[in-house]
């Protein structure tokens, strides 16, 4: 497995990298305001469509960028360098968008690739965590349509969105199926909007559907989908918050190392001393670790591994990825001292962004879980080793 950069992935990585120094001058702001104007928004969503970024999940004759999953992590990993993910401006349609129709595609999915709408997921509710399949929201067959009544929590990017994918039952059978729901349609709104241990550029409200019309035009995938689309869409997510976990810990180590290597204590540079040379070097291992692991899962993805391998192996690499983070993450502030804990310093803020990733999109005890069902049903050998598709390969089907 060759993991060198081809002439197109470095020509990629270059165009996230400009990006990413496009969009870092505004991280004290997006900070101190927990969020930025609209019109350095709009600013933002220029850069990203003049440098062809906008919408890397989606076809290309879409209008998205076509990218294969190991090219989004290449992207993703510089843009997880931004603070108070910023990285999210910088948009990518939810994966489950591509199961609309025609007239669906029109009217969402194409405006969305564009950067004209915003789309977010509303999944999670107060008694509907990790176990998705105890959602309480109702979607009641009425005439030809249906009325959705409910709540949904922690509803990302929910201030900037005007159309919400939207996870109900239906009928006594509580089927799981998608929905999707025009922000402004009479019935929807924001319960409220928590703040929360970090800042970031878009909120995560609390939306309430009470008795809200929708037609048949408004399912996502036929009823019954909801439940695999959103399957789908967190295997995707969980990649790329590996991915992003990736490069948060490598700017914190580029940060950490910097003034390591600046900071003089006892007549000497921090760099000199050992236990600081051991965080670094415990850093710089991790993070080799989790990006060659994300890498093979991103690329045996792209070579066609079995649905059921690739949602175990994502959950692998979020846990692994996720964790490490965080330790690399929390090295940093450590080196920094008293200034690593100032929110004028970059590892101060990756510090409180990196915690939610071992939370959201599945916590990292699911994650155990997920895992450990792979080896119980079908053994270790295609976790342990890399994904081939040769039948004599071991873990391949």
């Amino acid at each position: 497995m060759d993991f060198s950069h081809t002439p197109s992935q470095t020509e990629l990585i270059g165009r996230a990298a400009e990006l990413v120094r496009r969009i870092m001058p505004y991280e004290q702001r997006c900070d101190e305001h927990e969020g930025l104007p609209d019109e350095t928004l709009s600013e933002l969503a220029s850069h990203t469509l003049e440098l062809h970024l906008n919408a890397i999940n989606m076809p290309a004759e879409w209008g998205g960028q076509g990218l294969g999953v190991l090219d989004q992590v290449l992207v993703q990993e510089q843009l997880g360098q931004l603070t108070n993910a910023l990285w999210d401006v910088v948009w990518r349609p939810a994966n489950a968008l591509r199961a609309c129709d025609a007239s669906q595609r029109e009217r969402y999915l194409l405006p969305a690739i564009r950067g004209e709408r915003r789309d977010c997921y509303a999944v999670t509710e107060e008694g509907a965590g990790s176990d998705f399949t105890a959602v309480a929201t109702t979607a009641t067959p009425d005439g030809d349509g249906y009325r959705i009544s409910g709540k949904k929590w922690f509803v990302t990017v929910g201030d900037a969105a005007d159309f919400l994918v939207v996870l109900a039952v239906v009928g006594p059978e509580r089927e799981p199926t998608l929905f999707l729901v025009d922000r402004d349609t009479r019935g929807v709104g924001i319960d409220r909007t928590p703040r929360y241990m970090h800042a970031f550029v878009y909120k995560h409200p609390i939306f309430y559907f009470d008795d809200v019309e929708v037609g048949p035009e408004a399912v996502l995938g036929g009823v019954g989908a909801g439940a695999e689309l959103t399957r789908e869409w967190f295997v995707e997510e969980r990649l790329m918050i590996a991915a992003r976990a990736a490069g948060a810990a490598e700017r914190a180590l580029r940060e950490a190392t910097a003034w390591a290597g600046t900071r003089e204590q006892f007549g000497r540079a921090l760099i000199d001393n050992q236990m600081i040379q051991a965080m670094l070097a415990d850093s710089a291992m991790e993070i080799a670790s989790m990006r060659a692991l994300t890498y093979q899962v991103a690329a045996e993805c792209d070579a066609g591994m079995p649905r059921k391998l690739v949602h175990a192996k994502a959950a692998m690499v979020k846990t692994v990825a996720s964790e490490a983070a965080g330790r690399v993450v929390d090295r940093a502030v450590q080196v920094f001292g008293g200034r690593g804990y100032m929110r004028e310093f970059p590892v101060e803020r990756l510090y409180r962004d990196i915690r939610v990733d071992r939370i959201w999109e599945g916590t990292s005890e699911i994650q155990r879980l997920i895992v450990s069902n792979e080896i119980s049903k079908r053994g270790l050998e295609g976790l342990l080793h890399p994904w081939a598709p040769h039948p004599e390969l071991p873990g391949s089907p």
